[in-house]
């Protein structure tokens, strides 16, 4: 039994490491008032809040790996911005969509599915990049499409 508890734990332990680490960072990115100050920023260059929310939760997951923090880091940073607005209804999904979209973008060496998928069916990193990251990728892109004309029709 102990060999088997062992065993699971191994590849596991990873997977939460880098989870509990990358809600830390979104933890200190709502804290510090960042969403306040992106909702100025946002105002000023006219920026829609549907291509900014995919934008940052693009770039947080890129830099951090984790889509769960991403989205929900995201969804912090641009909700000032989206209360500013107004939006409600479909727009809102819209917008949650987008973030969703961004969220899923660009898996790489940092996220821990971009692991587990390519442990899980024996590839090499080189093989999951062309595989994973690019079906990520089209998925987040594709979902940022959808959410787009789902805006533009609301």
């Amino acid at each position: 039994m102990e060999r088997i508890v062992e065993s699971a734990l191994g590849p596991v332990c990873s997977v939460i490491l880098i989870t509990g680490a990358g809600g830390m960072f979104g933890g200190v990115l709502r804290a510090s008032g960042i969403g306040d100050a992106l909702s100025g920023v946002l105002a000023d260059i006219g920026m829609p809040v549907l291509v900014a929310g995919f934008l940052i939760a693009t770039a947080l997951r890129v830099a951090q790996g984790s889509a769960t923090v991403a989205l929900i880091t995201a969804a912090g940073l641009v909700q000032p911005a989206i209360q500013a607005s107004g939006y409600q209804g479909v727009e809102l999904t819209a917008i949650v969509i987008a973030l969703a979209s961004g969220s899923v973008m660009l898996s790489h060496v940092n996220d821990s599915g971009f692991w587990l998928v390519g442990r899980f069916f024996n590839m090499d990193v080189k093989t999951t990049f062309k595989t994973w990251t690019v079906m990520q990728t089209l998925m987040g892109l594709l979902g940022f499409a959808f959410s787009g004309l789902l805006f533009w029709l609301a």
